[in-house]
């Protein structure tokens, strides 16, 4: 496989930042911060408002609009407890109790955040975990370099605390690892005073913004460049990268063109596809992502797509591309949780293995921990992906008012059946002998069609007098009663 070109991309303007990775030309991860931010990584003073034994778990108000929630095993057990045959939350926290948690997922839906009280602070090289007494090295580093930076790192580690080490780290010399750990083990204490000086709930650590973190936790030698369009902002990434990696600093530069950034890379179109059910695929088939409650699931279509040898390798094609534009579609959306893939059905076994492994090899290059399972007889995949925000399609869109997410509306046959239903059951069971009644103006438009009018037939049915009008403020199903009273008054 060829090298792939890795590229960084931060545009900042009043509405937001958005940081983007593209691999050769192509948007593979897009992340975006708006005035009301993520609140992963922050630490806050919170307290405990309701403990549930059935659940094993107790909700935190940290300050935020739902109290957030914490499972018993996120729960950092004072000395004794962890010889307990079985953890009890009832043992580890009592209402009213104050205690430190980090935001581990933001809020989604009618869901507070998920919070744990196993602090870790990230560095650029290091992550220090207060409470966790072990020193740990990315596996994605070979042997050599991890036994190298093991042996730098460990005897500088203060006793009960615990670190780990980055890939980031790779090639880093014993100073650049030393200024990192004292600079997180100086933080640490200020999180201290905080939250020992603080009163429940307030935040007494907040993560870095979205630049500057993506910047320490993704941009390292794989990259090309790291571009930036605003230079207040350029000037503070090279500000930090001085301090923590200056080799990467000269990979930088300032975007000063009048084309839009994002627009001279091609992104803004690839930006929409990002929101949309149907994904196209090179070749003329194309991948159709719905998201459920319970999972998101993928469907591979060979659309206009019909090879030119035969069936097998028309399959075998489509759903080679479908494994590398379905990961990137996950990590482009961000999208975590149970994910299912259905692939076109194989009968060659052999195809089976080779998409197996394109999906694979696609995966290497996603960041975010995933679980796959292996291509099933019928073309299933079934696989985990961590995440801990709303993803892209979560920020860019919001529910339909209409249809409230779920896709689809009523049809115009049932909503002029129902409407005429709720007119006839007025008229019927009302007392009085006049009606004024209002209706959405697309509803009115049904009920009053010229040859279908439903109210001439209404007022011979039960010798009524009713009157629509079509009302912008209803909803589409809603029929609503205005005014009731007798017939003769209104003559």
């Amino acid at each position: 496989m060829t090298d792939i070109v890795r590229e960084m991309l931060i545009s900042h303007d009043a509405y937001e930042t958005r940081v983007a990775i593209v691999e050769d030309k192509q948007l593979v991860e897009l992340y975006i911060e708006r005035p009301k931010r993520s609140v992963v990584g922050n630490v806050y003073l919170g307290k405990v408002k309701d403990v549930l034994p059935g659940m094993q778990a107790a909700f935190v108000d940290i300050g935020l609009d739902k109290n957030a929630f914490l499972y018993v095993d996120e729960v950092v057990a004072p000395e004794g407890v962890n010889d307990m045959p079985r953890r009890d939350i009832q043992s580890l926290l009592k209402p009213g109790q104050q205690v430190m948690v980090q935001v581990l997922k933001d809020p989604m839906g009618t869901k507070g955040a998920r919070v744990t009280t196993e602090i870790t602070l990230p560095g650029r090289f290091l992550v220090l975990m207060p409470f966790s007494p072990f020193v740990g090295i990315s596996r994605k580093l070979p042997d050599a370099e991890r036994d190298r930076l093991h042996d730098i790192i460990a005897p500088s580690v203060p006793e009960g605390i615990g670190v780990i080490v980055r890939t980031a780290a790779a090639g880093a010399n014993e100073h650049d690892l030393q200024n990192d750990l004292e600079f997180l083990l100086r933080l640490w204490r200020r999180v201290q005073h905080q939250a020992h000086e603080g009163l429940a709930p307030e935040v007494v650590y907040t993560e870095m913004d979205l630049a500057l973190r993506m910047v320490r936790d993704a941009f390292n030698t794989d990259f090309k460049r790291l571009v930036v369009d605003d230079k207040k902002l350029h000037e503070k990434v090279v500000s930090f990268l001085k301090k923590t990696s200056p080799e990467l600093v000269r990979r930088m530069s300032l975007y000063k063109d009048r084309e839009p950034l994002f627009t001279a890379y091609g992104l803004r179109t690839q930006t929409e596809l990002a929101t949309r059910r149907t994904v196209p695929l090179p070749s003329g088939g194309h991948l159709t992502i719905d998201k459920t409650e319970a999972f998101t699931a993928i469907d591979v279509n060979t659309g206009s797509y019909v090879g030119k040898r035969n069936l097998e390798d028309t399959i075998l094609r489509t759903n080679l591309e479908a494994a590398d534009e379905a990961v990137r579609q996950l990590r482009l959306r961000d999208i975590g949780g149970i994910i299912v893939i259905d692939f076109i059905d194989m009968e060659v076994p052999a195809h089976r293995d080779e998409v197996q492994r394109r999906l694979a090899t696609a995966l290497e290059r996603d960041r975010t921990k995933t679980r796959v399972t292996e291509i099933s007889r019928l073309g299933m995949v079934e696989m985990t992906r961590k995440n801990v925000t709303d993803g892209l399609y979560g920020i860019l869109t919001e529910p339909c008012p209409t249809c409230h997410g779920e896709g689809r509306i009523v049809s115009d046959a049932t909503r002029r059946i129902s409407a005429e239903r709720r007119l006839r059951e007025i008229l019927t069971t009302g007392r009085s002998s006049a009606y004024l009644v209002a209706m959405s103006p697309e509803t009115y438009a049904l009920v009053t069609a010229p040859g279908n009018n439903a109210v001439p037939i209404l007022k011979a049915e039960t010798g009524k007098h009713i009157t629509l009008i079509a009302d912008p403020d209803c909803s589409p199903t809603e029929v609503k009663v205005i005014i009731e009273g007798r017939a003769g008054s209104e003559e």
